[in-house]
């Protein structure tokens, strides 16, 4: 390797993690401004609608699963499970989302893993910790997610050529 690939290989390294720290403070002040009703019964999550960002941007899954957690530690107030579960939702629904456009799906795919990634994995503790049945809480979770769902991919179509 040569010393300009490596220059090149160090830019575009930067380039990376300036992003991923870019989408994970916007994922968390979004969560902050909208935690009046992304917290609540229906939980209308705008900011998962940032996880469709990982059809754009690949290297976004790990960073979009942390500003998950961040956003559950910070706001959530449930705990370690809800944390550690916030992590692990935002890591399969964005690299879910990532396999979507790795296999050159639709783009109106994505908002299936939004909706049901979040609606589906989060009950499986919040019904432990709550006390509500999980059926309960899946039904109303993934109506909460159904918003962020389209909004994610209105968002990518929007980004994908312009950025």
């Amino acid at each position: 390797m040569n010393i300009k690939s490596s220059a090149i290989g160090e830019e575009t390294m930067a380039k990376k993690a300036a992003i991923s720290g870019v989408t994970v403070g916007l994922y968390v002040v979004l969560m902050y401004l909208t935690q009046g009703f992304a917290f609540g019964q229906y939980q209308i999550r705008i900011a998962t609608s940032f996880y469709a960002l990982s059809g754009i941007y690949p290297f976004l899954v790990l960073p979009l699963a942390v500003g998950n957690m961040v956003s559950n530690i910070l706001m959530g107030g449930l705990g370690i499970f809800d944390a550690l579960g916030g992590l692990i939702v935002g890591f399969v629904t964005s690299g879910a989302i990532y396999l979507i456009k790795k296999f050159k799906l639709n783009d109106w795919f994505m908002a299936i893993p939004i909706i049901f990634g979040p609606g589906l994995i989060v009950p499986i503790w919040l019904s432990f910790i709550l006390n509500i049945p999980y059926k309960v809480l899946a039904a109303s979770l993934c109506i909460g997610q159904i918003i962020p769902g389209i909004s994610g991919v209105i968002l990518v179509k929007q980004l994908r050529n312009r950025i």
